[in-house]
């Protein structure tokens, strides 16, 4: 189809759809036939644009049979975004793991880990024949096979620029995570407070107005930080967190086994984290802090790594976007209570700082 047929074709497709909105009353019909309609014309374009007359460039230039044709009998190429399907979601679902994967890290869960299997080899620890016992001997005989902490230290390095240990020469760098991931949170968290206040004044969820909260911030954030993750896990990362994983499993199951709970006068395997790290290595971590933290940050980038962001009605994207803001705001409750977390100054600063907001918002006179 010609670029002049196309013209008018969409010229007379919008004005007979603003015809027909205008005879429906119903909000919600109206919401529904919009969307239809528009996926319609979407359709009409691209088979207006199908390239079947006149497109190749050797015509255009007047190579071709019929010489050079005018540009009314072009046909326009149809030019398709896809940057925001272009990531490979494994590797996003493997980052949501490695994350969960590195707040047991800060636990000190895998360090606790070699000191049992320590003091189970010298002797120090009067289990031998339990459950926990036969869990040790196991995980000791599996040591040399698995990945090194050094090699989780790397992966932490690649995808979130965490930790001390300097990443290889050329390895692509997730450098900003941290900063654009606690944007992210903090844009959900003001989203739903922006939510509720505009449900506050005007009375009622029901009414059929805006919501006084802008999804843009968050779309932009999570499309970000989907391209980076996606760019920044190449290599072992998926078979890392794979077998870290059931590692880190192990270990947990094996905390939780009675004789090795009974060796440390414990509860829970947590009291056995805690115990562990007490007297052997100099203090625990922020179990309670970064348990939420591993939890609720696993689900948020579980759901970046589903979400390509492209909703654009307001209804939609609050549907999807609900179950999260709770997930957000106790993230962040967690967040703050760490030594990372001291310097957070809020949800509004840490959006005004990373969205290069520097002035102060207007006095209100």
């Amino acid at each position: 189809m010609s670029i002049g047929t196309a013209e008018a074709l969409q010229r007379l497709f919008s004005q007979w759809k603003r015809e027909v909105l205008s005879n429906v009353t119903s909000d919600e019909q109206r919401t529904e036939l919009q969307k239809q309609l528009s996926l319609r014309e979407e359709e009409l374009l691209a088979s207006a644009s199908d390239g079947s007359t006149a497109s190749l460039f050797s015509d255009l230039m007047g190579l071709g049979k019929d010489g050079a044709p005018s540009f009314d009998s072009i046909s326009r190429p149809l030019l398709i975004q896809d940057f925001d399907e272009s990531v490979i979601e494994t590797q996003l679902h493997a980052t949501a793991e490695l994350y969960y994967i590195y707040q047991h890290e800060r636990m000190k869960v895998f360090q606790v880990a070699g000191v049992l299997l320590r003091l189970f080899h010298d002797g120090r620890m009067r289990i031998q024949r339990g459950p926990g016992a036969r869990a040790l001997y196991l995980m000791e005989k599996h040591q040399p096979l698995r990945y090194k902490p050094r090699d989780r230290q790397l992966a932490y390095r690649r995808a979130f620029n965490y930790g001390s240990l300097a990443a290889p020469t050329g390895a692509v760098m997730f450098r900003n995570f941290h900063r654009e991931f606690v944007a992210f949170v903090s844009a959900i968290a003001q989203y739903f407070r922006d939510l509720l206040i505009g449900e506050v004044i005007r009375g009622s969820q029901q009414l059929n107005e805006r919501p006084f909260a802008s999804q843009a911030t968050i779309q932009r954030l999570g499309t970000d930080i989907r391209w980076q993750i996606d760019r920044a896990t190449y290599g072992n990362i998926l078979a890392l967190t794979v077998e870290v994983g059931e590692y880190l499993k192990t270990i947990l199951d094996a905390m939780e086994t009675p004789d090795i709970k009974k060796a440390f006068d414990a509860n829970t395997k947590w009291d056995v984290i805690e115990v562990v790290s007490q007297r052997y290595l100099g203090g625990a971590g922020e179990i309670s802090q970064r348990s939420k933290m591993a939890d609720a940050g696993r689900l948020l980038l579980n759901f970046i790594a589903d979400n390509p962001f492209k909703t654009r009605d307001f209804r939609d994207f609050q549907t999807e976007v609900m179950p999260l803001g709770p997930v957000a705001e106790e993230w962040i409750a967690a967040y703050r209570m760490t030594p990372d977390g001291r310097s957070f100054r809020g949800v509004s600063p840490t959006l005004r700082q990373t969205l290069g907001i520097t002035s102060p918002a207007p006095a209100m006179r």
